[in-house]
């Protein structure tokens, strides 16, 4: 499906591959339903089919593809049924019943408020559906505003649905299970047209966190890296996942917020960068330990390469503000590398088993972001076309779906 997303977003608009474009509807018409008794992901679903289908509706003005959003935007109500209001992680979009995970009544900071920019759309002034979505979902944003447990703007990983509370507190990073809250705050705000205080306030006050608790040099390159806090303790741990935070500082430094966030999405790209270079493939790993002292520059943790797109994403966004070259450099560095390690005859493309070690085997395995982010932001830092999918116009969710940014009142 995210493929689908991906071919229907792009091609109409900025490959005119109509053939493949058509066919794709077809599909779209004919097969693609969803009133089946099966369990999805709010957050997956919501960021990839959701998004996709809002995103691709935009881009073509195909009703098609908003009747179908919309149709699936419903269907993903029941998660908000919750005694405090914050989602659950999975709904029956047959049964239109939800529940959280069979293991636990929390979800992930990350995935709850990471759906936003998407339900917020299906009630913007050009759908104009039933406001109980956009409320849903600015509800968990003031909840999250309120509470108790950040660490100068920095939140927990997991948050209660029935209490509504942060749980597992303490430990603090821009990884896994955190990462897309901090960039929705910004993007919700530049999506609503800039008026949305509360969104900005938050933003930058995690980033002021992200530079007092986060922040540090490596040794000996002295290359600027963001770690983790675990009650207290610093942590050098950095995941590939991070490297979305260069792109969202540029992007906000773009709209008007202080100058200083674009020296540091700098100098983080340069580090991002490096995670690449320094590996003998040329590809990063998925996440990597920096030395603060003389020594190695950094201890590989998770030696494979899944073919992540935060990278090439940063490096689309510092190459559309700075028009600098090295970045589309860069990234034609890591696509080469992408080319040579990891591309097989019968699927195209695969996961690096090692970063390290170009005699080990890869995997049977592609995950759908390669083709729905990773090559799509590749497509678009190598155009000097800054008028495809303009930036003053849209605001790409967390799965590179574009949508529109919404005009000034």
């Amino acid at each position: 499906m995210t493929v689908l997303c991906y071919i229907v977003a792009l091609i109409h608009k900025t490959l005119e591959l109509k053939e493949e474009f058509e066919e794709a509807k077809a599909w779209v018409a004919a097969e693609l339903t969803f009133n089946k008794n099966v369990d999805v992901n709010l957050f997956e679903t919501t960021i990839r089919i959701l998004g996709g289908l809002l995103s691709t509706y935009h881009l073509t003005g195909d009703t098609l593809f908003l009747d179908k959003a919309v149709n699936i935007g419903s269907r993903l109500m029941p998660a908000f049924n919750t005694p405090s209001k914050i989602p659950y992680s999975d709904v029956n979009i047959g049964k239109g019943t939800a529940h959280p995970p069979h293991w636990t009544s929390d979800s992930t900071v990350a995935e709850v408020t990471s759906i936003q920019l998407e339900f917020r759309e299906l009630t913007s002034p050009m759908i104009l559906l039933s406001l109980v979505l956009q409320d849903a979902v600015a509800e968990i944003m003031k909840q999250i505003h309120k509470l108790d447990g950040k660490l100068d703007g920095l939140v927990p990983m997991f948050i209660n649905t029935n209490n509504g509370q942060f749980t597992h507190q303490g430990i603090y990073t821009l990884g896994a299970r955190a990462d897309s809250y901090y960039e929705y705050l910004l993007k919700q705000w530049i999506q609503g047209g800039k008026k949305e205080d509360q969104l900005l306030e938050d933003y930058l006050q995690a980033i002021e966190g992200v530079k007092k608790n986060l922040l540090q040099k490596s040794s000996p390159s002295g290359l600027t890296f963001v770690g983790e806090v675990s009650h207290g303790q610093f942590s050098s741990k950095m995941d590939h996942l991070v490297c979305f935070l260069p792109g969202t500082l540029a992007l906000g430094a773009y709209n008007g917020l202080p100058s200083d966030h674009m020296d540091l999405a700098k100098q983080l790209m340069e580090t991002c960068y490096q995670m690449y270079t320094q590996m003998e493939t040329g590809l990063s790993p998925e996440i990597v330990h920096f030395h603060m002292h003389q020594g190695k520059e950094a201890v590989v943790s998770k030696i494979h390469n899944l073919l992540r797109p935060e990278t090439v994403e940063s490096l689309f966004y510092l190459y559309r503000f700075t028009k600098d070259h090295k970045y589309q450099d860069w990234g034609w560095e890591i696509l080469q590398n992408f080319n040579r390690y990891t591309k097989v005859c019968t699927i195209k493309a695969n996961l690096c088993r090692s970063v390290w070690d170009i005699s080990l085997w890869i995997n049977d395995k592609m995950d759908s972001f390669f083709l729905g982010e990773t090559l799509k932001y590749f497509y678009l830092l190598f155009s000097d076309d800054f008028n495809v999918i303009s930036l003053d116009q849209y605001v790409f969710n967390t799965e590179a779906h574009p949508l529109p940014i919404w005009a000034s009142a």
